[in-house]
C-alpha cells in the first residue's frame, strides 16, 4: 500500500525563515481582496502516468532542477494549455490558480501528473469571454507570470540546515497508487489555503479564539475578552503575511536594514494593523452581528509605552514606513516589564506609578521560548594561542540569557509584514540548575532577579552607579543578543565575511545601541577570527548613525571604570580603536592638542569617560541629523571637529510621522474627506497627492465639510475632557494645545505665563465695567476669543522644576476654571498620562498648537508633523523642522515669534541686561507673591526666568509670543480665512511623512532596495 512519505530533515529554529511546510508563494493575495478561495475549478484529476506533451519540451529529457512553464493551443479546439513542471510544495495550486484569477482567465479544467519530487500541473484555460487565448504576446506575458509565481523570480527555494536546530516534517508526494491520489487531493485541501475574511470565517475565528485561546465560554465573554479573541484572530492574518514575507526575503537574499533602537512607543495595534491588513470594514461587519462595537473593543487595549518622546514614536513610525514600502528589514528593542510610568496626578502634583503593561498579557506578541541567545557580563580577558595564533578570550563572570519575542509589523497595501523583535532578559539555565542542585534556593532567587532587571523597567534612574550600570547593561544586553541574531542568519545563508557589507545594515538610532561597534569588533575578531584590518574594514561599512542630540553637554558618556568591570574586552576593543584614530590623525592635523582631545573618544579628566557620540562617528559611514537645523547645528557647533575632518559623512533626513497612524487611524472621518475630494485613497501610500487639496481650498463645500469633521473632532475631545476632569468647555471656542514631555527647553511654562496674561486682561476688562456698575457689554465681550487652552505630558521622576511647572499649571487652571467673571471665555486643562492613544484623540480636535523651543534646542519635532497633517494650525518658534514646515506652507499660514537660531547665543550673553517686557516681569511676579497659591513653592521656578537667569529666553520671547497669540485670535475670527488655512495645512503635510524619510534613508545611507513579497 502506498502512502504520501514526510522524510524529515532539520531547519533552523529562527522563524524569520519558516519551514517549508509554509506557503512560499500563497502571497499572492491582494491584501485588500477578503477572498481566499481555493482551488475549485472545474474538475482536479491525479493520473498516475507521466505522458504530457509539452509544446516546448519533451518529457523524455532527464528531470532537472529548475520549474518550467509551457503552453499548447492544440490540445484542445476551445481553451489554451498551460503545462507546468515545478517541484511540489505547500500552497503552489492556490497560488497558480490566483494567479490565472488575476489575469482575468477562467480554467475549465485541470490535470495533475507526478514526476519523482516533481509534479505536472496541466491548465485548460479561457479568455474572460470564454475563448482560447491565442495572441503571442498575451500568452507570453501569462507565462511569465506563472514563472515569477512558481519560482518567486529565483527558480526553487532551496533549505539550508541552520547551526540550531529541530525536526520537523516537510510533506512530499513519492507513492503511485491510487491511495497517494486520495491522500494528496486531501493534503492539498487542508493545506492549500488561507484565513479567509469574510463574516462567517472572522466570526467563527474570533469565538474560536475566545473558547480556546481565553478560555471562556463562547456564550459569556466580557469586551476585554472579546479584544483578546479580536486580536489574536489578527495576529493569525499577521501571521500568514509575515511567514511569506520572511521565506520570501530568505529566498531573494536582499540586503536588510537592521534598526537598533532602546525605545519603540507603538502605542495601539489592533486598528493599524485592521487598516493595514485592508479588513476594517469585514472586521466592523462581523463583530456587530456578534453584538460588539469595533471601536468599544479597540478601546480595551492598552498602550505598549516602550519609549518616551519623538525618538521612540519615530522609531515605531519608520517601522511602519519600512514595511509599506516593502524594505527588507528587523527592528531590535527591549521587552520592557514596565513601560514609561502611569502619570497620577493628586491635588497637582505628579506622583509616578508603575506601568503594569503586560499584567494582561500581549496578544501581539509571539515568544520565541527556542530563540535564546547567551549573553556575557563581567569576568577577565585571558590571552590564548589558537592554531599558532595569539587572540583574546574573554571568560564572563555572569551569564543571562535573551529571549525574543516577535512583534509582525505589517505594511499598508502591500502583503508585506516585517519582524519587531524584542528582547527579554531570563536567568541562565545553568546557574539556576546549580543553585537548585546545590541547596542554595536564595541564590537562586537571587540570579533571577537580578538577570530579569535588566528587561524590567524603562529608564533607570542614572545618577547613581548603580543606575548608569544598569542602564549599560541594558544597552549592550540588547545589542549582544540582536547581533548575534543578525550574524547567525547571515551565516546561515553565507560561508565568508566578505559578504557582510552587502547583506547587512546596521542602523544606530542614537547612541544608545552604539557598543554594537565594539561587539561586532569583539565577534569578527575573537570569534571568527578574522584580523583586524579586515574586520575594522566590515565595521565601518555596516554601521551608520542618527543623532538626536543639539547640544555637546547632552552626548552620552560611560565612565571607563564601569565600562572595563562590566564589559571588559569591550573596553580593550575602544581602546584599540581609539589610539588607531589617534594616530591617523595626528598625520592628518598635526600636533593640535586642544582638537585631538576634543576628537578623542576617551575624555581625559579626574573620571575618565568613553564617549559614545565620538565612537560612533568615527566608526560609521554617515552620519544623519534630523532636520536641515539640526544638521548645520551638528556640523557648526556639536560636532564641528569631525565635520571638517570628513565632511562627506554628514547628511540629515528630516524626521517624518506615517499618515496611517495619524490620519487614517486617528482621524478616520478628515481621512475620508480627503478621499474623498482627492478621488482616491491612494495618497495613504502615495502622500504626496495630498498637494491636490490646495486647489480646493476656497471651496466652500470643502469648507463646510471641513469645519464639521473638526466640530465631531472637537466634540470627541470635550466628551474626554468632561469625563476625565468633570470640566464643561465649548466646541466654540478655539482649542489651543500644547502636548509634549514636560521640560524647560519646551516652555511649557511660557505658555501658561501667556495664559495668566490673558486671564487677566479679562478680569481688567471686566473690572472696568464693573467700576461703572454694569457686567461687560456683550460687544466686548465677542472681542474676546475663546479659549481651552489644553496642556499634557510628564516630567521625569526626578525633574524638580519640570514638576512644579505641572504644578503651576494645575494651580492656574483653579484659579480661571472657577472665576465666574471669566465663564467660557477660558479654561485650563491638563490632560494627565499623556501617551499615544491620548494623542490620537487629542491632535485632530485641536485648533492650534504650540511648539515653544527655544530656538536651536529641538532637533526635529514630530509632534508638529503629527498636528499638520490633521489641519492644525501651528503658533511656533522657527526652531527644529518648522524651518522646512515654512518652505512647504508658507509663513502667512502660521503663526511664528521668538529668537532665531543664530541669536540666541548673544541673547544669552547679555545676561542680567537683557530687557524683558513689563507683562513678562507683572506675570511673574504674580506667580511669585503668590497669587495661585504655593508661593514658597514656586520661588525656584521664578528664579529661573528672572535676575539673568532666564537661559532659555522666556522673558525676550514674550513680547513677540503675545503678538503670535493675538494674530492667531484674529484669524480664528475669520472663518473661512481659517479654514483654508487648514486645509493648505494637511496639503502642505506629504513632506513630513516617515514614507519620505525612510526613502531617503534606503537610498542615500542604507543602500538596500524594496523586496516586494508576490501578491
Amino acid at each position: 500500500m502506498s502512502a504520501i512519505s514526510l522524510p524529515l530533515f532539520t531547519v533552523g529554529l529562527d522563524q524569520s525563515k519558516p519551514s517549508p511546510s509554509s506557503s512560499s508563494s500563497a502571497s499572492l493575495y491582494s491584501p485588500f481582496s477578503p477572498s481566499r478561495n481555493r482551488f475549485c475549478s472545474s474538475s482536479l484529476h491525479c493520473i498516475s502516468s507521466c505522458h504530457v506533451k509539452p509544446a516546448r519540451a519533451s518529457t523524455s529529457e532527464s528531470i532537472h532542477e529548475t520549474s518550467t512553464i509551457m503552453f499548447d493551443n492544440n490540445d484542445s479546439s476551445d481553451s489554451t494549455a498551460f503545462i507546468i513542471r515545478a517541484r511540489n510544495r505547500i500552497g503552489l495550486l492556490q497560488v497558480i490558480t490566483r494567479v490565472f484569477k488575476v489575469l482575468g482567465l477562467q480554467i475549465e479544467k485541470a490535470t495533475v501528473e507526478f514526476e519523482g519530487d516533481f509534479f505536472i500541473k496541466k491548465f485548460f484555460v479561457t479568455d474572460s469571454h470564454g475563448r482560447k487565448i491565442e495572441d503571442h504576446e498575451s500568452l507570453n506575458r501569462i507565462e511569465k507570470a506563472l514563472l515569477e509565481a512558481v519560482t518567486g523570480g529565483n527558480g526553487a527555494a532551496s533549505v539550508t540546515p541552520a547551526s540550531r536546530g529541530i525536526v520537523v516534517r516537510r510533506a512530499g508526494l513519492v507513492a503511485d497508487s491510487g491511495e497517494r491520489r486520495a491522500k494528496s487531493e486531501r493534503m492539498f485541501h487542508l493545506m492549500d489555503g488561507f484565513l479567509k475574511n469574510d463574516p462567517i470565517s472572522l466570526q467563527k475565528d474570533i469565538l474560536d479564539h475566545v473558547e480556546y485561546t481565553v478560555a471562556r465560554s463562547r456564550f459569556s465573554f466580557d469586551d476585554f475578552e472579546a479584544y483578546q479573541a479580536l486580536s489574536h484572530s489578527v495576529r493569525d492574518r499577521l501571521i500568514e503575511r509575515w511567514h511569506d514575507t520572511q521565506q520570501y526575503f530568505k529566498r531573494k537574499d536582499p540586503k536588510r536594514l537592521y534598526f537598533l533602537s532602546l525605545e519603540f512607543l507603538m502605542g495601539r495595534s489592533l486598528s493599524n494593523s485592521v487598516i493595514n491588513l485592508g479588513i476594517r470594514d469585514e472586521y466592523a461587519n462581523a463583530l456587530k452581528e456578534l453584538g460588539f462595537e469595533f471601536e468599544v473593543l479597540a478601546e480595551q487595549e492598552g498602550d505598549a509605552c516602550l519609549g518616551n518622546g519623538g525618538l521612540a514614536r519615530l522609531s515605531a513610525c519608520q517601522m511602519d514606513s519600512l514595511a509599506t514600502l516593502d524594505y527588507p528589514a528587523w527592528g531590535y528593542g527591549l521587552r520592557y516589564q514596565y513601560g514609561l510610568f502611569r502619570q497620577v496626578i493628586l491635588d497637582g502634583f505628579q506622583h509616578e506609578q508603575p506601568d503594569y503593561w503586560l499584567n494582561f498579557g500581549n496578544p501581539w506578541e509571539i515568544e520565541r521560548v527556542h530563540v535564546s541567545y547567551e549573553v556575557k557580563f563581567y569576568g577577565n580577558v585571558e590571552e590564548e594561542t589558537v592554531n599558532g595564533k595569539k587572540c583574546k578570550v574573554w571568560g564572563p563572570g555572569e551569564t543571562v540569557e535573551a529571549v525574543a519575542y516577535d512583534n509582525p509589523i505589517p505594511g499598508y497595501g502591500t502583503r508585506n509584514t516585517i519582524n519587531l523583535r524584542l528582547w527579554a532578559a531570563k536567568p541562565s539555565g545553568k546557574l539556576d540548575m546549580e543553585s537548585y542542585n546545590t541547596g542554595d534556593y536564595i541564590n537562586a532567587v537571587v540570579n533571577r532577579q537580578r538577570a530579569e532587571t535588566i528587561s524590567s523597567i524603562l529608564f533607570p534612574d542614572d545618577r547613581s552607579y548603580q543606575g548608569k550600570e544598569l542602564r549599560l547593561k541594558q544597552q549592550y544586553f540588547f545589542v549582544s543578543a540582536s547581533l548575534q541574531d543578525i550574524i547567525r542568519r547571515f551565516k546561515d545563508s553565507h560561508s565568508s565575511f566578505d559578504d557582510f557589507p552587502e547583506k547587512v545594515a546596521l542602523q544606530l538610532n542614537d547612541t544608545h545601541p552604539s557598543i554594537a561597534i565594539a561587539e561586532v569588533m569583539r565577534v569578527l575578531i575573537d570569534e571568527e577570527h578574522l584580523d583586524w584590518n579586515k574586520a575594522w574594514d566590515i565595521v565601518c561599512k555596516i554601521f551608520s548613525f542618527t543623532t538626536h542630540n543639539v547640544i555637546s553637554e547632552g552626548l552620552e558618556k560611560i565612565p571607563v571604570d564601569l565600562l572595563g568591570s562590566l564589559l571588559p574586552r569591550h573596553l580593550q576593543i575602544i581602546y584599540e580603536i581609539n589610539f588607531k584614530f589617534m594616530e591617523e590623525l595626528k598625520k592628518r592635523i598635526g600636533l593640535d592638542y586642544s582638537r585631538l582631545s576634543r576628537m578623542s573618544i576617551v575624555e581625559e579628566g579626574a573620571v575618565k569617560h568613553i564617549r559614545m557620540a565620538n565612537l560612533s562617528i568615527v566608526c560609521s559611514h554617515t552620519v544623519d541629523g534630523v532636520s536641515k537645523v539640526h544638521s548645520e547645528l551638528l556640523k557648526t557647533r556639536v560636532f564641528k571637529d569631525f565635520y571638517e575632518l570628513w565632511p562627506q559623512k554628514f547628511q540629515y533626513k528630516t524626521n517624518g510621522v506615517t499618515q496611517r497612524r495619524w490620519i487614517v487611524v486617528s482621524n478616520p472621518s478628515l481621512c475620508a474627506l480627503i478621499s474623498k475630494w482627492l478621488r482616491t485613497e491612494a495618497w495613504i501610500r502615495d502622500v504626496d497627492l495630498l498637494s491636490g487639496l490646495q486647489e480646493y481650498s476656497m471651496d466652500a463645500n470643502l469648507q463646510q465639510e471641513w469645519r464639521m469633521v473638526k466640530k465631531v473632532n472637537k466634540m470627541r475631545l470635550a466628551e474626554y475632557i468632561e469625563v476625565m476632569s468633570g470640566l464643561k468647555v465649548s466646541v466654540d471656542a478655539m482649542f489651543d494645545v500644547q502636548v509634549k514631555r514636560i521640560h524647560e527647553y519646551k516652555r511649557q511654562f511660557l505658555n501658561i505665563l501667556g495664559i495668566i496674561h490673558r486671564y487677566e486682561c479679562i478680569k481688567i476688562a471686566d473690572l472696568s465695567s464693573l467700576s461703572s456698575l454694569q457686567n461687560m457689554e456683550k460687544s466686548e465681550r465677542r472681542k474676546v476669543v475663546p479659549r481651552v487652552c489644553i496642556i499634557g505630558g510628564k516630567a521625569a521622576p526626578g525633574y524638580e522644576i519640570a514638576k512644579k511647572i505641572i504644578k503651576l499649571c494645575h494651580a492656574v487652571a483653579e484659579k480661571v476654571n472657577n472665576d465666574t467673571d471669566v465663564g467660557d471665555l477660558l479654561k485650563l486643562v491638563f490632560i494627565p498620562d499623556y501617551n499615544v492613544s491620548i494623542a490620537e484623540l487629542v491632535i485632530p480636535g485641536s485648533d492650534l498648537s504650540q511648539h515653544l523651543s527655544t530656538a536651536g534646542h529641538e532637533a526635529s519635532g514630530t509632534g508638529s508633523m503629527k498636528f499638520l497633517m490633521n489641519g492644525c494650525l501651528l503658533l511656533a518658534t522657527v526652531d527644529g523642522a518648522t524651518v522646512e514646515i515654512v518652505e512647504e506652507i508658507g509663513a502667512d499660514n502660521m503663526f511664528l515669534f521668538g529668537a532665531k537660531v543664530h541669536e540666541v547665543p548673544a541673547l544669552r550673553e547679555k545676561g542680567s541686561s537683557l530687557k524683558t517686557p513689563l507683562q513678562f516681569a507683572r506675570v511673574v511676579r504674580m506667580v511669585r507673591d503668590g497669587y495661585f497659591g504655593y508661593k514658597d513653592y514656586f520661588k525656584s521656578l521664578c528664579d529661573t526666568v528672572e535676575g539673568g537667569k532666564d537661559f532659555y529666553l522666556l522673558g525676550y520671547d514674550f513680547a513677540s509670543y503675545l503678538e503670535a497669540q493675538a494674530a492667531a485670535d484674529k484669524a480664528f475670527v475669520d472663518e473661512e480665512k481659517w479654514t483654508r488655512m487648514s486645509i493648505l495645512n494637511t496639503a502642505g503635510s506629504a513632506r513630513f511623512s516617515s514614507d519620505r524619510t525612510i526613502e531617503e534613508y534606503a537610498e542615500d545611507t542604507w543602500r538596500i532596495e524594496p523586496c516586494k513579497c508576490p501578491l
